[in-house]
């Protein structure tokens, strides 16, 4: 940021009073401009068979990332809950409508400035389609999952507790809130 978006003026970083972070604050008006991290909203679109359970995934029209496989999310809007956002970001890529349910993943990802949030969803036909930022939509089992094609790191851990959490659950353990931290990998 290099100017005021409430008058115009150039801004610098600096610590105002009373805060402890560097924030950006224009030097005419005083107006302190805070970034905060955004919400990454998505679901986990599961479609039951015969003792095995498939998840929807897309596989990515645009970068970052593109040609790669991820869970239907996006960054929520203003005016909206999480839950819409994840079943809202569902339909435009994925084409699918769900049955959302409750909130799965939670993951940090500060060197992005993001967090990642995903709930279950049980998926309430076979027919979806493509939106216009995928270009293909599937169903996977676990074997089936591509994994050296999974976009995001948030994506390959909420699908890997996923499963997991389903074998669990088939034997009576209740689905719990997962949440972590993800760290850029520092280097040598």
């Amino acid at each position: 940021m290099n100017f005021c978006s409430s008058c115009g003026h150039p801004v610098h970083i600096r610590i105002p009073p009373d805060d402890t972070r560097e924030r950006h604050v224009c030097t005419q008006c005083g107006t302190i401009h805070y970034q905060n991290p955004k919400m990454v909203v998505g679901s986990i679109p599961l479609w039951d068979e015969h003792d095995s359970c498939k998840v929807l995934l897309c596989r990515r029209a645009i970068e970052p990332r593109l040609g790669y496989w991820t869970l239907p999310a996006g960054f929520m809007e203003n005016n909206e809950t999480t839950a819409e956002a994840a079943a809202r970001e569902t339909l435009e890529e994925a084409g699918a409508r769900i049955d959302l349910q409750e909130l799965y993943t939670l993951m940090n990802v500060p060197h992005v400035h993001q967090v990642h949030m995903f709930y279950r969803a049980r998926l309430l036909d076979l027919d979806f389609s493509a939106g216009t930022e995928s270009l293909d939509v599937k169903l996977f089992s676990e074997t089936e999952v591509p994994w050296n094609e999974i976009a995001f790191p948030t994506v390959a851990h909420t699908l890997k507790f996923l499963f997991a959490d389903l074998a669990a659950h088939r034997k009576g353990q209740a689905f719990t809130l997962r949440s972590m931290d993800i760290r850029r990998k520092m280097q040598e």
